[in-house]
């Protein structure tokens, strides 16, 4: 129980600060094009290349990481994933109707990108946001039973299955941490599909 809460805490907030850099940067890149979307591709196909899990060996031979340190090393280089989705649907929908009638009217380019095309491209974002809470727990799972996550005494996935392979005659430990995964990843999909389904215009239309 106590690994679920620093698991889905550790999804969630890693989740928040990867949408809010990859929405970000992918609005300007989608709505702005031209050079500065050129520019930050090339950024974006550097920094990509840099080895995640180097970077994480490196800082965990430097000083032990902590909940939120470890949180900000991850944002780092996972919010480029819902970037390239982003940019594309900025891209399609700045040349839809209603943000030429708002370019008209004088509406500023902040208010543009996140007044009025954000919330039309609503069903692209909740849909990864199942597949991104998921992929939180397996990472911060996979470092601590790895050793490069957070500290031992942390009650965590990984650290019950780090010690159940090291017990394998008590097979409760890895059963438990297994079972649990399954169950949480699951139900993470589920909701998320309902969620996706509940946002999607094309499912509440209504025509005469």
């Amino acid at each position: 129980v106590y690994g679920f809460r620093i698991a889905i805490a550790f999804s969630l907030a890693l989740l928040f600060f990867d949408y809010l850099i990859g929405l970000t940067v992918g609005s300007l890149m989608g709505y702005w094009g031209g050079w500065f979307d050129l520019i930050i591709q090339r950024l974006i196909e550097i920094w990509s290349n840099m080895p995640f899990l180097y970077v994480i060996i490196i800082v965990s031979s430097i000083f032990v990481p902590s909940f939120w340190s470890l949180i900000l090393i991850m944002a780092m280089f996972q919010w480029m994933g819902i970037t390239w989705y982003i940019r594309t649907t900025v891209y399609k929908q700045k040349a839809r109707e209603y943000v030429l009638a708002a370019q008209s009217l004088g509406a500023s380019n902040r208010r543009i990108i996140f007044k009025h095309i954000l919330p039309n491209s609503v069903s692209l974002i909740v849909t990864f946001i199942p597949f991104a809470v998921s992929g939180g727990i397996v990472a911060l799972t996979s470092l601590d039973y790895l050793g490069f996550g957070l500290p031992a005494p942390t009650p965590s996935w990984g650290e019950l299955l780090a010690q159940g392979t090291a017990n394998l005659e008590a097979s409760w430990i890895v059963t438990s941490v297994v079972i649990a995964m399954i169950a949480v990843l699951t139900m993470v999909t589920f909701i998320g599909e309902a969620i996706r389904e509940a946002f999607d215009p094309k499912l509440h239309s209504y025509y005469e």
